[in-house]
């Protein structure tokens, strides 16, 4: 791909090789808090993302909005501006009534829609891979094992419409082996591969659409992601480039 990038209106120089995004603007500022002197680097088209040292290592945190293609232009742009590991820090709504509030669910592979959306858009006629990449799921899982007493390995669903998970939806996905549903993994993995860029997610269940339970915005949100962000800065600190 040729060109600059036009809507994360940063340098080179100012994007780390090792990348966490996020969709929540506001998860992006509590992310990026963690860091020692976050500098911000961009905030055109409310695309935030920011710069600063984690102990020993340059990382940047970057929003990625909504959905495929919102993600895939901030992924391209990153890519663009040096960035060598991306991986989503996100929510996800549980489809098993096993998945509580608050858990942790690493997925090992993002399934879709055949021949709709994003990723159709890129590679019409393909079904490509949608796997993180294995040495970013393993350094994900180790460092979950050190931190957490219960977290989750499995395949989640990426879809393209946040209001149609309805209980066809869910028997669907669920009888394939899904476990929760989002919106960006299928995407951010499939241009992983197309890119050469590493990618991985760790996703937060803030709500479970068998039993309709519902987070609460309270303490125990920050509590949560923090908990996700500790784990996937000391994973990135280990993953080789």
């Amino acid at each position: 791909m040729i060109g600059e990038p036009i809507h994360i209106l940063a340098r080179p120089g100012d994007i780390a090789e090792k990348v966490i995004v996020a969709g929540d603007p506001g998860r992006v500022d509590y992310i990026a808090g963690m860091l020692e002197e976050p500098r911000l680097v961009s905030s055109n088209r409310g695309f935030r993302t920011y710069t600063g040292k984690y102990k020993d290592q340059i990382f940047t945190v970057a929003c990625h909005g909504i959905g495929g293609p919102s993600t895939a232009i901030v992924f391209e742009e990153l890519r663009m501006l040096g960035a060598k590991i991306i991986i989503r820090l996100g929510t996800a709504g549980g489809l098993i009534r096993e998945l509580d509030l608050g858990d942790i669910v690493i997925p090992n592979i993002a399934c879709y829609y055949k021949g709709s959306g994003t990723i159709s858009a890129y590679m019409p006629g393909l079904a490509p891979p949608t796997a993180p990449s294995y040495d970013v799921l393993e350094a994900l899982v180790n460092e979950a094992r050190n931190k957490l007493k219960r977290f989750w390995i499995a395949p989640v669903v990426s879809s393209d419409a946040y209001y149609a998970e309805d209980e066809e939806f869910i028997s669907q996905w669920v009888k394939v082996g899904a476990t929760a549903v989002e919106m960006e993994c299928a995407t951010i993995f499939a241009l992983g591969y197309l890119r050469r860029i590493k990618t991985g997610a760790i996703l937060i269940i803030t709500d479970n659409l068998v039993d309709k339970s519902r987070m609460r915005i309270d303490e125990k949100t920050a509590k949560w992601v923090e908990e996700a962000g500790n784990i996937v800065f000391e994973a990135l600190r280990k993953i080789k480039i």
